[in-house]
């Protein structure tokens, strides 16, 4: 188990002058942006590729499923893909996505988040017929 969290992208956020160091996955921080967009009203559900959707019909939760990360030295830039709930406003759905993510990711890894980039990959009509 170890050894498949070192073949893992990691980022080390304290070291030296500390008790230790701590590491942070990749997938950590794909997962705190996950769930921070998915609390946004008018995000349906994360958008993924067929892999991500087949896992989700399996029963098997993903919660970095439409997340993309890259972190840098001390620095994150996130890729998320979105299903819409019909009748929301995107843009406005969008930014309260954008700012829930940063700040969720910096508040609690310590990594400045450069950008949050979103694409709306659908529009859940489902809630709209009940």
């Amino acid at each position: 188990m170890s050894n498949d969290f070192e073949n893992r992208s990691i980022h080390t956020i304290h070291e030296k002058d500390k008790v230790g160091e701590v590491k942070i996955a990749d997938e950590v921080v794909a997962i705190i942006a996950g769930l921070a967009a998915t609390e946004v009203e008018g995000v349906a559900s994360m958008a993924g590729n067929i892999t991500n959707e087949l896992v989700g019909k399996l029963g098997m939760k993903n919660l970095s499923k439409g997340v993309k990360v890259e972190v840098l030295e001390d620095s994150v830039s996130v890729d998320l893909s979105l299903n819409i709930e019909f009748g929301h406003n995107i843009p406005a759905v969008s930014t309260k996505v954008q700012d829930r993510v940063k700040t969720a990711i910096e508040n609690m890894t310590g990594l400045s988040v450069l950008d949050v980039n979103i694409k709306i990959a659908g529009v859940n009509i489902d809630s709209a017929n009940s």
